[in-house]
């Protein structure tokens, strides 16, 4: 079951990347520059024909049916491809994370890898609930692959380590209450991260700026639309963020003897709350823009990256328990 696990890691990783290629690929072709609607020349040749104005794809010839924009068939047509293909790979990812959970006869949350890999997981299923409910957030899709393929190939490369039992410290019933609640929370972060950075980019465009990065939201949805999916996902994690911090404080009590003792990873935990409660609170203030808020939340998220990655690789504590050197 562990071999079986890793090899459904790499084949998720693998259409992860096919995947994001095909939201490229509906990115470049969607919303193509049409051609305007009629050069001197073709005026003539058209004239008296369809007299609505704007732009067409092609001048149009008397008699002729109006041809469909191949551009934009071929796009929805990559973009149909790439959903269902994460669907596909958010399957193989979700058979990796069973399958190891199978083989190491617990809950597969036991060191930094599996915490990876459930938490990224978590964020692609509650993609596609987003995107089967707003479809016309597709394009979200690309980005949101991008950071799977990173982040599973990274847990890959740099996280792994073979299948061990749980050190006695983790065996309790807190361990599944604790981990599961701030495993999803952070899988739902990782996720609203998302929408909030399209935003500030999508904005910037709506604005007039037109350097790099705000040309890569041209095609994004608008930003009023994005900005409220980056609240919508953060007003529904953090109670549950919150309450695996309390979760977490009333195992330490049953554990170690109290509750609390300034742990670094209790320390970023705190942090993580404080810096996200602080978006919530800007977001519901009127006097703070919106962009101010937004990027709050994704100081947020990078205090939920350091608590993860930083603080395993760069500090010991009580929860040393990822496994890695």
């Amino acid at each position: 079951m562990s071999a079986l696990s890793d090899q459904l890691v790499a084949y998720a990783i693998l259409v992860y990347l096919i995947a994001m290629i095909s939201h490229a690929v509906e990115f470049a072709l969607g919303n193509a520059r049409k051609a305007p609607a009629a050069a001197p020349a073709r005026e003539l040749v058209g004239a008296g024909v369809g007299g609505a104005g704007g732009t067409v794809d092609e001048p149009v010839v008397p008699g002729t049916p109006p041809r469909p924009d191949r551009s934009a068939a071929r796009a929805v047509l990559a973009g149909r491809i790439a959903g269902w293909l994460t669907v596909l790979a958010a399957a193989l990812h979700l058979g990796a994370v069973v399958t190891r959970g199978v083989a190491a006869d617990r809950m597969p949350w036991g060191n930094m890898y599996e915490f990876v890999l459930t938490g990224t997981w978590i964020g692609m299923a509650a993609w596609l609930v987003v995107l089967w409910k707003q479809p016309w957030l597709r394009r979200l899709g690309l980005f949101l692959t991008l950071v799977m393929v990173l982040l599973l190939a990274f847990a890959e490369l740099k996280l792994y380590v073979p299948i061990e039992p749980l050190m006695p410290a983790l065996q309790s019933w807190w361990f599944i209450i604790h981990v599961s609640t701030i495993i999803f929370a952070s899988g739902i972060f990782l996720l609203g991260v998302v929408p909030a950075a399209a935003y500030l980019m999508r904005a910037g465009w709506e604005q007039g700026r037109r350097s790099f990065p705000y040309t890569l939201a041209r095609r994004l949805p608008e930003a009023a639309g994005l900005e409220r999916l980056t609240f919508t996902l953060h007003a529904f994690s953090f109670p549950i963020f919150t309450f695996a911090v309390i979760a977490g404080a009333i195992w330490a009590e049953a554990a170690w003897g109290r509750p609390w003792a300034w742990d670094p990873k209790e320390t970023w935990a705190f942090i993580s709350w404080v810096v996200y409660a602080g978006y919530l609170h800007a977001r519901a203030t009127p006097s703070v823009k919106r962009n101010v808020a937004t990027w709050i939340a994704i100081v947020g998220f990078l205090t939920v990256m350091m608590n993860l990655f930083g603080v395993n690789f760069f500090f010991t504590g009580l929860h040393s328990y990822a496994g890695v050197e």
